[in-house]
């Protein structure tokens, strides 16, 4: 059973996600939170698996919600609904250590999967729309010196191959497309990336995308 708290200032928003997560049998909602601040004290009490955690919400927002619920060491894994799919605001919520986002108006199929992919470890931005993501705000990367990658020890413990698969991953191949153009199993793909995330301290896909971008591993399109 994956447990879900829904994080949204308005309360339409809430009951309607509440209705469609009680529809199914392998998930429950362990509570509702109307700002940022209720939703970091409700992880705290209920330990959700999931946070479906709106971004624009009165006091503290989602984003610095986001930042607090990771800092604190949470195993609970956020994933950001917004209005807009390129809003500014999503790009800073993964930094902050959401694992993906996606729109409200997204379908409910579409919700549903990317609850239960985000809750087994899984990233819910599309590998492209990752890479659209993040070149359209690059310029919010923080300038770092040219040796950036070669000194970053999260990068210089990858092995030639993995620095490869991280650098096709930043630039927004999907596993299928690593094992065709790459020519590798789909298990040892997997492996790959699992050790990645393992050795750069990641928590997802998504995370280890901007952990490329950010030491410069992957330059913006």
């Amino acid at each position: 059973m994956t447990t879900v708290l829904i994080a949204d200032d308005q309360p339409m928003q809430r009951f309607g996600f509440r209705m469609l997560l009680e529809s199914q049998d392998d998930m429950t909602v362990v509570g509702e939170a109307g700002n940022g601040t209720e939703a970091v004290h409700l992880v705290a009490r209920h330990h959700p698996d999931v946070v479906l955690m709106d971004i624009r919400m009165p006091g503290l927002d989602g984003i610095e919600a986001t930042r607090r619920i990771i800092a604190s060491g949470a195993r609970t894994r956020i994933l950001i609904v917004t209005t807009f799919d390129l809003d500014a605001y999503a790009y800073d919520g993964l930094r902050a250590g959401a694992s993906g986002f996606l729109v409200k108006d997204a379908l409910p199929e579409e919700l549903l999967a990317g609850i239960r992919a985000v809750a087994v470890g899984d990233a819910v931005v599309a590998p492209t729309l990752t890479r659209r993501l993040l070149g359209a705000y690059v310029h919010r990367l923080p300038a770092v010196p040219g040796d950036r990658v070669a000194s970053d020890p999260r990068i210089t413990a990858l092995t030639e191959r993995e620095r490869e698969i991280l650098t096709v991953m930043g630039q927004g191949w999907s596993n299928t497309e690593i094992v065709a153009r790459l020519h590798l199993a789909e298990s040892a793909v997997k492996t790959y990336v699992t050790r990645i995330l393992a050795k750069t301290g990641a928590r997802d896909r998504v995370q280890a995308v901007i952990l490329a971008y950010d030491t410069r591993l992957v330059a913006p399109a």
